[in-house]
């Protein structure tokens, strides 16, 4: 099933679905081989496996690569900090993605209150209800307790 909830194509291609052998994932994100492999070892990009063990590489692996080649030739980074970098990307994600999860059951909440409210005043009787205005003055009154009498 996709996030809305309907049955996805078994034979549908996602950015997730890992199709690309590790030569044509090479020659996609533009490294060698053994680089990817590095890469997979040291836990950067981790592809998916068959099952006799071969890598499979996905969309976004073959997008993860070139970010993690931008960050360490562009902008100098070492392995460490890259992966520190994509470990902390992927926690934001989730973040977000939790958030929007409790966004979403907040105003589900929200609307269910405000229609159990508008039941509720739809149960209220609708009676006359008799009405007596109140005179104000400007009267005082002054209370004082009786003092009790000494035997």
């Amino acid at each position: 099933m996709d996030t809305s909830g309907r049955r996805r194509n078994p034979y549908e291609l996602t950015e997730e679905t890992p199709v690309y052998v590790i030569s044509v994932a090479a020659q996609l994100s533009g490294l060698h081989p053994q680089t990817l492999r590095q890469y997979d070892r040291l836990g950067l990009v981790s592809p998916d496996r068959t099952a006799g063990r071969g890598r499979r590489y996905s969309a976004r692996d073959i997008e993860l690569l070139r970010q993690v080649q931008a960050l360490s030739q562009d902008e100098g980074i070492n392995l460490a900090g890259i992966k520190r970098i994509i470990e902390l990307e992927n926690q934001v994600a989730a973040l977000q993605s939790r958030v929007a999860e409790l966004q979403s059951a907040l105003d589900g909440a929200a609307v269910a209150m405000q229609q159990r409210e508008a039941a509720v005043h739809a149960s209220y009787r609708r009676d006359l209800v008799p009405y007596q205005e109140v005179q104000q003055t400007s009267a005082l009154v002054v209370w004082r307790p009786k003092r009790q009498q000494s035997d």
